[in-house]
């Protein structure tokens, strides 16, 4: 493995050093060997380099068993390893091209705020995805997977992209669709991205117009003017301005004919509002597991509190300030960032206590902001009930008991 890639230390064998294996019972020996280059370098014949190899024997009888299993089975452990050692790459698309920095996003699924059963339920998901080559082979589906996560802001998406990374030892591929020319772009970009990946379209509702508004926009509009519309976004693509990538382009990208190259990719968009997104996009088959994280529970409260402050899982759930946690949990929302930021040190001094009462009071404030403004809407809509009655007396309005003159 090449030191660019990875920072672990890398060990090799001396030449003519002996290595011994065993596999399924059987012994086999590895030797580093060499064979110099007989020719002797000149003007025409500059030097070549020695050829380096390693030297497997073993009893002639486990030749079937070396050739079928064993060196089979060499270079997939070879392949895992390399994989596990080297460094994870984040990637992101100019119009044509990719290009990347090294991926040290420190997220775990361990370190993440959110409830345990739906935390095991997405592990083992994905862990079961890795291991299903076989199974996508034989009922003919490309081994590739998507998620949608969705959520308000500051739930915890992002993070859950880079914690999936991290689990998997997979690539990022954050691609901006707004920056790609047209389909033909986005395909190009897709045949370029690697197996073991991860392509994650964020925010896609503000990505271009794949919002389930593109028949409702259309309902009330003249023949001429739906055939008009059409045209323009043949000419300017679904999103408008400078990108060309249509709706039925994007769809190609997930689950046509080209999302097959590569295999073993997960496909992954986020969105804060799920509902503005057009049903094609994210149905069953594209978007296989919809992701829903929402606002901290008390159980995810538990988790980050143990992260930030050092507590153990006894001394966490016996804290005292953890009841009336819980108890506002149930009265108001509040998301895992918002959470998280309370609970973190802002100087040197502060203890578990003090990022504890820091939430406390913030998500009281947040209560009553919250109950100020339900009353400032309840009573703007009884004025507004009043003022519709009014005007419904004047107008003599039947809806009002008020005949007409």
């Amino acid at each position: 493995m090449s030191s660019r890639d990875s920072n672990s230390l890398v060990l090799t064998m001396d030449d003519h050093e002996l290595v011994a294996d065993h596999f399924a019972g059987v012994k086999v020996r590895w030797v580093a060997s060499k064979i110099a280059n007989p020719t002797q370098p000149g003007l025409y014949h500059p030097a070549q380099p020695e050829r380096r190899f390693y030297r497997l024997t073993f009893h002639k009888r486990h030749r079937q068993l070396i050739t079928d299993e064993y060196l089979p089975h060499v270079v997939r452990v070879g392949k895992e390893i390399r994989t596990r050692n080297r460094q994870r790459k984040l990637f992101t698309n100019s119009p044509k091209m990719w290009s990347h920095i090294n991926f040290e996003h420190p997220a775990t699924f361990e370190t993440m705020g959110l409830d345990p059963a739906k935390k095991k339920d997405i592990i083992d998901d994905l862990v079961t995805f890795t291991e299903s080559r076989e199974f996508y082979s034989r009922i003919g589906k490309a081994w590739k997977r998507g998620y949608l996560l969705y959520g308000p802001p500051g739930t915890g998406k992002s993070t859950m992209i880079a914690a999936m990374a991290n689990l998997l030892n997979y690539d990022v591929y954050d691609l901006e669709l707004t920056a790609v020319k047209d389909n033909t772009e986005l395909r190009k970009l897709l045949i370029e991205t690697t197996s073991k990946s991860i392509i994650v379209i964020e925010d896609i509702d503000c990505s271009l117009d794949l919002t389930g508004q593109r028949k409702k926009n259309q309902k009330w509009l003249s023949d001429e003017e739906r055939d008009a519309a059409v045209a323009a976004a043949a000419a300017g693509g679904v999103g408008g301005g400078s990108s060309r990538v249509t709706l039925s382009g994007l769809l190609n990208f997930i689950d046509g004919l080209w999302s097959a190259c590569g295999g073993e990719r997960l496909i992954v968009f986020t969105t804060n509002y799920v509902e503005k997104l057009d049903p094609a996009l994210i149905r069953r088959g594209r978007m296989d597991k919809h992701i829903e994280l929402s606002y901290c529970s008390f159980e995810a409260f538990k988790v980050l509190a143990r992260n930030y402050l050092k507590l153990d899982e006894e001394e966490g759930d016996d804290h005292p300030m953890f009841a009336t946690v819980e108890r506002l949990m149930k009265e108001m929302k509040i998301t895992p960032a918002d959470v998280a930021e309370n609970l973190m040190p802002k100087s040197p001094l502060d203890d578990a206590d003090t990022c504890l009462s820091r939430l406390i009071l913030a998500m009281e404030e947040a209560k009553e902001a919250a109950e100020m403004e339900r009353e400032v809407a309840a009573a703007r809509k009884l004025v507004e009930e009043k003022e519709k009655k009014v005007v419904g007396m004047v107008n003599g309005s039947p809806e009002n008991g008020v005949a007409p003159h």
